[in-house]
């Protein structure tokens, strides 16, 4: 599993082969059966995790009891509650399987030796962690002026496993709508793609 990483890791910088086995030495790999919590609420988050095969969500609860979904990540990727991880605090999150997954997980204490003996991997981390300030920064824009059909067109576009790997209702709370709107944009699209089809 960790050759997953290491590739990513290859796409944005140069790892040496010590450091290239002080991440397999840090990460453990763990099979995780879907709808298993890996990080409860109220709790500080034990570990940061990397994704290999699967779908793993964000999510907490609003003020009416329901769940909200913050994020969903399409491997290969990062996640937990980032903030709580990386100060050691209580998070308000939780992080679920959606699926059976391939993880690889490291603590903090683990992650902080890895990025002190290894200087490529303290870049990478850089880079990660300047992405999802990005992610985060566009996710909120979006979510703001776009329309709920311009969101999932996007969602469509650039992460379509979620589209065919994620159930409608975590969907449509990613995507900040009811689960009835989704069913309704849905149907309007295939209409359009039908009637487009017929046309040609």
């Amino acid at each position: 599993m960790h050759n997953q990483l290491l590739k990513l890791i290859d796409q944005n910088v140069m790892l040496p082969d010590l450091e290239r086995a002080l991440c397999r030495q840090y990460f453990e790999p763990v099979l995780v059966s879907k709808n298993r919590i890996l990080e409860g609420e109220g709790k500080i988050p034990s570990y940061l995790y990397f994704v290999v095969s699967g779908f793993v969500r964000l999510f907490h609860y609003n003020g009416k009891g329901e769940e909200v979904t913050t994020h969903i990540n399409c491997p290969p990727g990062f996640i937990t509650s980032y903030v709580s991880f990386a100060n050691g605090c209580r998070s308000d999150e939780n992080l679920e399987c959606i699926t059976d997954c391939e993880l690889l997980r490291i603590t903090k204490r683990d992650l902080d030796l890895l990025v002190q003996q290894s200087p490529a991997f303290k870049d990478f981390s850089i880079l990660v962690f300047q992405q999802a300030l990005s992610y985060n920064e566009n996710r909120a824009k979006e979510l703001a002026t776009q329309s709920a059909e311009q969101r999932y067109l996007k969602l469509m576009d650039e992460y379509p496993q979620i589209i065919h790997n994620v159930p409608m209702q975590y969907i449509a709370s990613f995507l900040g709508m009811n689960p009835k709107s989704l069913s309704r944009i849905r149907r309007q699209i295939m209409m359009g793609i039908r009637m487009k089809s017929s046309y040609e």
